[in-house]
Parts: structure tokens; sequence; C-alpha cells
């Protein structure tokens, strides 16, 4: 079970890829092999899961029904843009073309980690979605901390 924290920023190279930091890489469990799962997040950026997180949420997704309409549009969403990875020699992960246009991802990215999965963005979008919060983060803590 993954564990990250903290927040970093780094540049993406020419070709798409961006190094994936020392301090995450050590909490990867070596079942995943460096072997990560890229997709579509929520708010413009990308979720990045070690396989072993991704493995996990497949689980989830089996319990959705193909009956119901939203189940469905919500798997394809997922899912459509979704891109098995592995770390290089350098410790980098390839973003695909397709996944940097949607979050806008260019020649920087803000690593954000949320304990099971890795977050990428675009640093100007990530301030944009700060700043449109009308709520303080004291005031979100005090109701989801319940």
């Amino acid at each position: 079970m993954s564990s990250f924290k903290g927040s970093y920023m780094y540049a993406v190279d020419e070709k798409g890829r961006v190094n994936l930091p020392a301090k995450l890489r050590k909490y990867v469990s070596p079942e995943c092999n460096d072997t990560f799962v890229l997709t579509r997040g929520f708010e413009k950026c990308l979720y990045v899961y070690p396989v072993d997180e991704w493995n996990r949420l497949e689980q989830n997704l089996r319990n959705l029904s193909s009956y119901d309409a939203e189940h469905r549009r919500f798997m394809r969403t997922l899912l459509e843009l979704a891109s098995e990875c592995q770390l290089d020699g350098q410790a980098r992960l390839s973003i695909p073309q397709e996944l940097r246009e949607y979050a806008h991802i260019t020649d920087e990215v803000r690593i954000l980690v949320t304990l099971d999965k890795i977050e990428l963005w675009d640093p100007g979008v990530y301030n944009e979605y700060k700043s449109s919060q009308s709520e303080t983060y004291e005031e979100i803590a005090s109701r989801v901390m319940k």
C-alpha cells in the first residue's frame, strides 16, 4: 500500500517525460516493478497510480453496473485515456500526448501526492484551481474530518 506525501515541481522534457522524485519512488511497493497507470483525473489533472493501487481501483470498477448509464460513462471516461507506463532507466514517466493535452501540461509540472496516487498538474491550471475555491481549508477540514 502506498503512502505518498508532498508536492514537487519538475520539468517535462520535449518527449513528455517527467522524473518521479526519489522520495516518492521509495514508497512504491516492489511488486509494482516500477509500473504505473496514468489516466485523466478531476479538475484537469492527471492521476498516476502504482499498478498495485490501480488493481484495487479496478476491483471497485468491476462492481459498477454496465446496465447503468452513469456507471458506463464514468468507466469510459476514466479508462479511455488510461495508459500503463514503466519508469525508464532514469526514473522518468512518459506522459502520453493525449493526457498532456487534457491536462495542459507542457514544459513544467507540479507533482502532488494524495496517499494512494500521484497527481500531475500544469502549474497555471493548479493555481487557477486553488484560487477558484470559495471555502477555506479550515472550513472544509471541519466538515470532512468529523
